[in-house]
């Protein structure tokens, strides 16, 4: 199977950096119904984190996130790919993307272990369309 590139919309909220709050906010999510497609999280200084979601539905996220007391920013834009793992699949994109100039200004991605994988790209807002059609985005 080849793979798929999306347009996605992601969302974000700050928390503070300390143990078990990805694991409450998941579990509050998890328990409101929302799915999502990618979840990033990651120290930003100061005693805080930012988490990053990539919902297969937003208003979902929202009125689970607006219901946690939590504030969710976005949306912004990303670039998701799933597809078979195969060698050098994720050079393919990044190659594409450097022939067109486009720098990656974040990536994150992971194997389900049973030879699929899925994969987000951050670039820069004025680079977004040109990402998405290097990459045949859909």
């Amino acid at each position: 199977m080849a793979e798929t590139i999306r347009k996605v919309e992601y969302y974000y909220v700050i928390v503070e950096d300390k143990p078990g709050e990805a694991r409450r906010l998941c579990e509050f999510l998890s328990a409101h119904g929302v799915n999502l497609l990618s979840f990033t999280a990651f120290p930003i200084g100061e005693g805080r984190a930012q988490i990053d979601f990539v919902p297969e539905d937003s208003e979902v996220l929202h009125q689970a996130v607006r219901e946690a007391g939590f504030r969710l920013v976005g949306p912004k834009k990303a670039l998701f790919i799933q597809g078979d793992e195969r060698i050098g699949v994720l050079t393919e994109y990044h190659l594409r993307l450097a022939d067109a100039g486009i720098n990656v200004h974040a990536a994150n991605g992971a194997s389900d272990g049973r030879g699929r994988f899925g994969y987000i790209i951050w670039v820069k807002p004025e680079d977004y369309h040109r990402a998405a059609q290097a990459l045949g985005a859909k």
